[in-house]
């Protein structure tokens, strides 16, 4: 079932939530497959249609006007400057989680994962449905991250109760993680708030955690992958690497942020040199490499500054193996 983002339909899909059923909601960054965060038997259902392993911690979004303390035992300082700064917004902070809080939500951990949304449908929903919801992004575990309803809907037909169509997402690349490690920020997992948008807040630049230090959503180091194998360069090496590919009967598709002449390739594609529209388009790009048939997409990596550091991160992941 597709609904819209009307009054009535946001009230179907929290009466569908409070029975246990699973929604695709909209958020800023990507579409999420919601679920009512405290019902065990619906998170089960989350993991299930997904294919993701349950020990795998899921990420709770929450209402603009949620109390932390209903979730998290303990509320560092940082913590809660973070939330003044950039809540509703694309941060999800990792804290120790509050007794009443589902082990299956948190993978088993002693944290739990947590988000306010800025989308408006994504409140909306929250307000309506009254409570948390579990909400990973909305697609077959490890796969590409869906941006709109469509991409939804070819990915979870039949697993997924109903998508609120909310239109393409705005951000286009998942929260950016931040975890206390031993009592100081830590960046898990880059996306739109740079570490420089974190370090005016908290007064130092956070750390980065090694991948395999922290356990968080979308950390392992094969992620975000296409069926399109992807090779990975700099902007120079480009054109010489699609030759190359091209030279040999490769179906080729090339990424860049800035456009390069390849000749030859079967599809190229470009930011026009704006980092937020590379963003904002990758994952969809991603899709359509698989959607053209491609045999290989050779993608030009970006600066790794501000968001290019989550892009930088995105493709490493998409590209592993």
């Amino acid at each position: 079932m597709i609904l819209d983002t009307s009054d009535r339909s946001i009230a179907i899909a929290a009466a569908m939530l409070q029975a246990g059923r699973l929604v695709a909601m909209p958020t800023e960054t990507v579409y999420g497959l919601a679920a009512d965060a405290s019902n065990a038997d619906a998170v089960s259902r989350v993991f299930a249609a997904k294919g993701r392993p349950t020990n795998h911690p899921l990420i709770v979004h929450l209402p603009a006007t949620a109390k932390l303390t209903q979730w998290a035992s303990h509320v560092p300082d940082a913590a809660d400057h973070l939330a003044r700064a950039f809540w509703p917004g694309p941060l999800t902070m990792v804290l120790p989680r509050h007794a009443s809080v589902l082990t299956a939500v948190t993978g088993g951990l002693g944290t739990v994962a947590l988000r306010v949304p800025a989308h408006p449908a994504a409140q909306r929903l929250l307000h309506a449905f009254g409570g948390g919801l579990a909400a990973p992004s909305a697609n077959r575990f490890g796969r590409v991250s869906p941006t709109t309803a469509l991409a939804v809907d070819s990915e979870l037909a039949g697993a997924v109760d109903a998508i609120i169509d909310g239109g393409p997402c705005e951000v286009g690349l998942e929260s950016t993680i931040i975890a206390f490690v031993d009592g100081e920020a830590t960046i898990v997992r880059p996306g739109a708030i740079s570490p420089e948008a974190l370090a005016r807040v908290l007064g130092t630049r956070p750390r980065t955690a090694a991948s395999s230090s922290v356990r968080a959503p979308g950390t392992l180091a094969s992620h975000y992958a296409p069926a399109t194998p992807l090779v990975l360069c700099s902007p120079d090496e480009l054109a010489r690497r699609a030759a190359f590919l091209v030279a040999r009967g490769a179906r080729v598709g090339v990424l860049s942020l800035e456009r390069i002449e390849a000749p030859g390739v079967s599809v190229a594609l470009d930011a026009g040199g704006d980092m937020g529209v590379l963003a904002h388009w990758l994952f969809s790009w991603l899709r359509l490499a698989d959607k053209e048939d491609l045999d290989v997409l050779v993608v030009a990596m970006p600066p790794e500054e501000g968001i290019g550091l989550a892009i930088a991160d995105r493709l490493r992941r998409a590209a592993h193996g």
